[in-house]
């Protein structure tokens, strides 16, 4: 639904199940993936809004502050933020 090229991250629903969540772009040295973020519908139709104030919520991801809303845990050799 929506992309910042220039923050790097993009919002969007789950097309299985319906979650609304936040990605962003990570890298591990082998292969560069995104990760994704559960969103509340509160958040999401927020942050749709008004992109700009999703930035705090992507900045603490980047810092894996949210982990606990991760949709897929990642593996062994987790990538880093690009």
């Amino acid at each position: 639904m929506f992309t910042s090229r220039e923050h790097r991250f993009s919002l969007g629903t789950d097309v299985g199940s319906g979650t609304p969540y936040a990605s962003l772009p990570v890298s591990n040295g082998v292969v560069d993936y995104e990760e994704y973020y559960r969103l509340s519908p509160e958040q999401y139709a927020r942050f749709l809004a008004d992109p700009g104030t999703a930035l705090a919520f992507v900045e603490e991801c980047r810092r894996h502050e949210h982990d606990d809303l991760l949709l897929q845990q990642p593996g062994w050799n987790r990538g880093t933020p690009v």
